[in-house]
């Protein structure tokens, strides 16, 4: 036995679901993780007060800003897991 044949079996640990996906639109961000703001401003993007916040997607206001659509997704989302985790 080899221990490809071992770890066969084994489960891949659960990720945790991610809190923001990046088709979403940022004036709905904000509105369900209201930290999204504070970490969207220190990214660079300031989304919160843009009227097309409330038609742009996280996405679209990444790449209108020049950043990585991908980047931003996962540093928000590792923001918002520490920021939501230490309010519960």
């Amino acid at each position: 036995m080899n221990l490809e044949d071992l770890f066969k079996n084994t489960p891949e640990p659960e990720k945790a679901p991610a809190l923001v996906t990046k088709d979403m639109i940022i004036g709905d961000i904000l509105q369900a993780h209201p930290h999204a703001a504070e970490v969207l401003m220190a990214c660079g993007m300031g989304c919160i007060g843009c009227p097309s916040s409330l038609m742009e997607s996280l996405e679209e206001a990444a790449m209108v800003h020049g950043f990585n659509p991908d980047e931003v997704l996962e540093y928000l989302n590792e923001e918002l897991a520490v920021l939501e985790a230490e309010e519960a």
